[in-house]
């Protein structure tokens, strides 16, 4: 796609559509539409996705050891993950199309979010998840909002199999991130987080790794600012995986050998980057290798300490999401981030995607994929007290 804009008015024409009460200009994505593939006439299909906040985080800095780290938090779309900023392309597509049937695989975020889109555009929905490893949040979002849900033995990959077959009939639509109208919508939260950093990218931008389709898409948006003037430079682009979900990290680790391997039993409790066969995986390394950016591995414990001081910051995130600032610690102790670097991670879900995760940590009965139990580091425990004013009183004293 060739891009002959100015980009300084741009930049003055997407921050104007912040004021504008068209259902276009109300989207984070479709705000950005004179990058996006789809004919300006198409009849968009929105909840007003994007335009997620950019948080300060100084307790997640100071685990980093960081003095300062910022945390893009695309939990708080619509359905509760980034998901939606690529559905609303994608079933803009599908309707455009005259799509009979818009399906996907998912670990539960994508369920929820073609769901929830599939309602709007008034069109069917069918969704494969791995049975009992989908969050019963997940699952009840795409419950509520229409989808019929299959549930299958196997794990992810196997659904994602399953569904490519589906689809092999023209009259259904795919909509994971292999589509590339997924992608385009994705790749719009760069164009979000450049405009909130008054374009000005930090030095180094972490994301969790799961089925490689995030990590994707903001490389494709990274490098459509920097072709089009909008930006001087790209941020490097790391990727974090769970330490037993990890194909990509071990491919990085091993980049002699000739081909990508995928982890055929993939285990971790950070359910949605719980894949062995990504996707999109060479898209991806073509974003870390050409930001210069790094892939790297957490341990389940990691990830659960890290979560916990996320929520410390007010904030909160899904497991997976949790990745990031684990991540950043390692590589921050590893020399591989500098502590006057600008750091940015994207939280990927909303806390609430996986409240059993919450309680089991802070209630001392989170277990590891491999039968460990994983230490509440951070535990807050529930405190029973008797109904009365002096028992409150003292335990508040305290405090």
């Amino acid at each position: 796609m060739a891009f002959t804009f100015d980009p300084a008015s741009l930049r003055d024409l997407w921050l104007q559509r912040r004021a504008s009460f068209d259902h276009r200009d109300r989207s984070g994505v479709w705000r950005f539409r004179e990058f996006l593939p789809v004919a300006q006439d198409a009849e968009v299909v929105t909840l007003d996705e994007g335009n997620t906040p950019l948080y300060e985080a100084p307790r997640s800095a100071d685990y980093c050891r960081l003095p300062q780290l910022s945390l893009k938090h695309q939990g708080c779309n619509p359905t509760g993950s980034f998901k939606d900023t690529g559905m609303t392309a994608a079933v803009t597509q599908a309707r455009k199309l005259g799509a009979r049937l818009v399906v996907c695989a998912s670990t539960g975020n994508t369920a929820a979010s073609l769901a929830a889109y599939a309602a709007r555009a008034n069109l069917l929905c069918a969704i494969i998840v791995p049975g009992g490893q989908v969050s019963d949040a997940k699952l009840a979002q795409a419950l509520d909002y229409g989808a019929k849900v299959l549930e299958i033995e196997g794990n992810f990959d196997t659904c994602m199999n399953l569904i490519r077959e589906l689809a092999e009939d023209p009259s259904v639509y795919l909509v994971n991130s292999i589509n590339p109208f997924r992608i385009e919508g994705q790749k719009t939260v760069a164009f979000e987080l450049a405009e909130q950093l008054e374009w000005r990218l930090p030095d180094h931008l972490v994301l969790p790794g799961g089925n490689l389709g995030n990590s994707s898409a903001f490389g494709k948006g990274f490098r459509e600012l920097l072709s089009s003037g909008l930006i001087d430079r790209e941020p490097k682009i790391t990727v974090v995986q769970a330490a037993g979900a990890a194909p990509f990290a071990h491919f990085y680790s091993d980049r002699e050998r000739d081909s990508f391997v995928n982890e055929e039993h993939p285990q971790t409790l950070a359910s949605a980057i719980k894949i062995g066969a990504p996707v999109s995986w060479q898209k991806a390394w073509r974003a870390v290798t050409e930001t210069g950016g790094t892939v790297t591995t957490v341990t389940e414990q990691e990830i659960a300490d890290a979560k916990a001081v996320i929520g410390r910051d007010g904030i909160g995130c899904e497991p997976a999401s949790a990745t990031t600032v684990a991540g950043i610690q390692k590589l921050v102790s590893g020399g591989v981030i500098k502590e006057n670097e600008r750091v940015v991670a994207v939280l990927t879900g909303h806390l609430l995607k996986d409240s059993e995760y919450v309680m089991k940590y802070h209630n001392q009965s989170l277990i590891a994929p491999d039968g460990e139990p994983l230490m509440g580091t951070f535990a807050n425990v529930p405190i029973p007290v008797a109904a009365s004013r002096e028992a409150l009183g003292g335990l508040l004293d305290d405090e």
